[in-house]
């Protein structure tokens, strides 16, 4: 029988599955990979913030991610040269939090998990949290799929359908600040953005249409949860590095399927 720990750590991979397949696809397909890393970097000063202040852990860090989220979407909508800015913004913000949780020594020894994750810790009250935040995100993305389709696809297009680009850009945004609050203590910041970019980009050499990119890169980061915490309790590997190890291992069998397609 399996322990219960290893139970939650399962349904909190795959509930977290749910959002990061349908999202990391349109990460992919907008090339915002460096923007998950900027948001996530802003989550480790988001979780300081909350140890500083008492607010409960995801509501600061969902409330700094939002913040960094909209500053960039800002700064895009400027015509800034978005390279720069995320890397200006993603270190400012992680090197921030790394000084401001020095300052606390409460908070010092457990700042790892939030880099690294540990999701082998979570508890019954992490997963109502983390589906209620992924499921949230799935009925966002698919209530907007085809707007945020059309907007992905073609600016130009999107407007004279009569939708508005921005708007849907700031849907993703919003969508992606909510999976990096409640991913943070699952996959830990330097790894969610691989968990959203390595199972989409799995799947689009596997994948045909959109919608079935969608759905191959959740069952691939489902699968890749399941293998990870197998790998974990075998090898006595790190969990969140095991699940994104095995997502990558799909990737790198789907190449060459890939090409022969």
């Amino acid at each position: 029988m399996l322990d219960d720990f290893l139970i939650r750590a399962a349904l909190a991979g795959i509930g977290l599955s749910l959002a990061t397949g349908p999202l990391g696809s349109f990460v992919v397909w907008r090339r915002m990979a460096y923007f998950g890393d900027a948001t996530a970097h802003a989550a480790i000063l988001g979780v300081t913030l909350a140890f500083a202040t008492g607010l409960p852990l995801y509501l600061g860090t969902i409330l700094v991610a939002l913040a960094m989220a909209a500053t960039v979407a800002g700064l895009a909508s400027r015509g800034h040269a978005m390279d720069a800015a995320l890397g200006v913004l993603a270190h400012s913000a992680l090197a921030g939090g790394l000084v401001a949780a020095s300052l606390q020594p409460r908070l010092r020894t457990d700042l790892s998990a939030f880099l690294f994750g540990d999701i082998l810790a979570v508890t019954r009250g992490d997963l109502v949290w983390v589906w209620g935040g992924a499921l949230v995100v799935l009925a966002l993305i698919l209530w907007r799929w085809r707007r945020l389709l059309t907007a992905t696809l073609n600016e130009d297009l999107a407007q004279s359908a009569g939708i508005d680009p921005r708007r849907e850009r700031l849907v993703l945004v919003v969508a992606l600040a909510l999976v990096v609050a409640v991913a943070i203590k699952i996959v830990g910041a330097l790894l969610i953005a691989a968990l959203l970019v390595v199972p989409a980009a799995a799947a689009r050499s596997l994948s045909r249409t959109p919608e079935a990119m969608a759905a191959v890169a959740t069952v691939i980061s489902v699968l890749s949860v399941v293998a990870g915490l197998a790998l974990s309790l075998y090898a006595d590997t790190p969990a969140g590095p095991s699940i994104v190890l095995a997502a990558a291992l799909v990737f790198a069998v789907g190449l060459p399927l890939a090409r022969r397609g």
